[in-house]
């Protein structure tokens, strides 16, 4: 995420699959986001920092402990609206020490992101409101990635 930056630059992905750039000088990042209602600070990054391990960073490993710490939020990253997605990135990478874009190139299930697997009957409340609970959500992180990605190697030239 850009700290101390004169300019902004914001991807947004629209209804319909258009991307839309937003060019914002001298903003704060709520003027573009409202805060994320998840405190990832104080999550428990082990899930993914205990498997994905370099130099090789096997994608079969690291992809699927990205989802299994991050489909649980998968409506709050989702959510183009907070800063959920950027804020969780910046806290897997400074645990992980990720090399920039290793989730963005190596994770995706299909053209809509990866797939998380709907919670149990009873696991959540979540599981007995949603329409979608007896198939699969969609937890479409793939172009929250590429942002962070190409935030992260834009900020290396800086």
């Amino acid at each position: 995420m850009p700290v101390g930056l004169g300019s902004q630059h914001v991807a947004r992905t629209l209804p319909g699959g258009s991307q839309h750039f937003q060019v914002c000088t001298d903003c704060h990042k709520s003027a573009l986001f409202t805060a994320c209602p998840v405190n990832f600070e104080f999550q428990n990054y082990t899930i993914i920092t205990s498997r994905c391990k370099g130099p090789q960073y096997p994608p079969n490993l690291c992809c699927s402990a990205l989802k299994d710490f991050a489909c649980p939020f998968a409506d709050e990253i989702n959510d183009l609206t907070n800063d959920c997605a950027s804020t969780m990135f910046s806290y897997i990478n400074l645990y992980g020490k990720y090399p920039p874009g290793l989730f963005a190139s190596e994770c995706r299930d299909g053209k809509f992101g990866l797939e998380c697997p709907a919670p149990a009957p009873g696991e959540s409340e979540k599981a007995t409101t949603n329409k979608n609970s007896g198939s699969q959500m969609i937890c479409s992180l793939f172009p929250v990635l590429m942002l962070t990605a190409a935030s992260l190697l834009l900020l290396q030239f800086m």
